[in-house]
């Protein structure tokens, strides 16, 4: 499928930078699904400087998106308009004041994991299952393995729609299950998290478990975007998506895992179009199975082609 592209010329109407802007930047090769439309505009702020005078200065109209390493993430075919910012290394330090760990948004989530390791401290290995950044797991309250995010966090910063950076304790964070009670369009920037003193042998072996259980258990090495839908209450949603009958499912070059059939995957040629039109299909099956509306865990952004 030929790729769309945006011809706006929104780059003239952004700030300066000290960072990296690229328009009509490719997106299918960052994700994990490897589909999708470019981004209007690509912003790679040098660092948290940088990243606050874009926000302060840039057009109110013109909507900005946070990308981490696009493992939860579904781009539509058409792309998404405005500004995409994607954090690199000034946004990665993880640093340690005793059990205390605090982590940029843009440090990946098992590179935490593993420096908690290395530190003695535990309580942060279901970051190793989690394939994503922190902002990311911020943002969905992401869990793995009997722990999640609202378990460890003690605050986060964000940087709201104005540019104005604001420390959130727990309570003002209002994590509910794969969510957080923060606008939108605010963007994380850190998270403080709590670990307890444990031994490194110990905790190395709880992130081997972890990733044995991900590799028997998940299509890891397939085009996939992880979980496709929440779990609702009292229930598992693989276990409703097979009983109504979805494992194996295709449309296009889309499939229903046959390994874990709550997961997408791209079987090589698949669009968004096709993933998200399975998605909808297994959502209906199922509805029409057990009467249970399952919601979508993976992040859906961009227009349609």
């Amino acid at each position: 499928m030929m790729q769309p592209e945006f011809s706006t010329g929104l780059l003239d109407r952004l700030p300066p930078v000290r960072g990296r802007t690229t328009e009509n930047a490719p997106l299918a090769g960052i994700t994990w699904f490897r589909v999708g439309g470019p981004a209007e505009v690509m912003f790679r702020p040098a660092d948290r400087d940088d990243l606050v005078s874009f926000i302060r200065a840039k057009p109110g109209d013109v909507p900005v998106t946070m990308l981490g390493i696009g493992s939860n993430l579904m781009v539509r075919d058409g792309g998404i308009p405005g500004v995409v910012i994607r954090l690199g290394d000034g946004f990665a330090d993880v640093t340690f004041d005793g059990e205390v760990v605090t982590a940029g948004a843009g440090a990946h989530d098992v590179h935490v994991a593993i420096l908690c390791r290395n530190k003695g401290v535990a309580g942060l290995e279901f970051l190793s299952g989690i394939p994503g950044t922190i902002g990311g797991a911020l943002a969905m309250n992401a869990g793995a393995y009997g722990a999640e995010m609202s378990d460890v966090v003690l605050s986060a910063e964000a940087l709201d729609s104005d540019g104005e950076v604001h420390v959130l304790d727990l309570a003002a964070l209002g994590f509910t299950y794969r969510h957080v009670a923060v606008p939108s369009d605010w963007l994380f920037l850190s998270a403080r998290m709590q670990g307890v003193p444990g031994a490194r042998e110990e905790i190395a072996q709880r992130m081997r478990e972890i990733s044995a259980a991900r590799r028997t258990s998940q299509p890891i090495r397939a085009r996939t975007g992880g979980s496709t839908f929440k779990n609702p209450p009292g229930a598992r949603a693989w276990e409703l998506i097979d009983a109504a009958g979805c494992r194996g499912l295709a449309r296009g070059g889309a499939k229903v895992s046959e390994i874990h059939c709550n997961f997408l995957i791209n079987t090589g040629d698949a669009t968004a179009a096709d993933l998200e039109g399975l998605g909808e299909e297994v959502r209906d099956r199922v509805r029409d199975h057990c009467g249970v509306e399952l919601d979508w865990e993976i992040r859906r952004i961009g227009e349609a082609a």
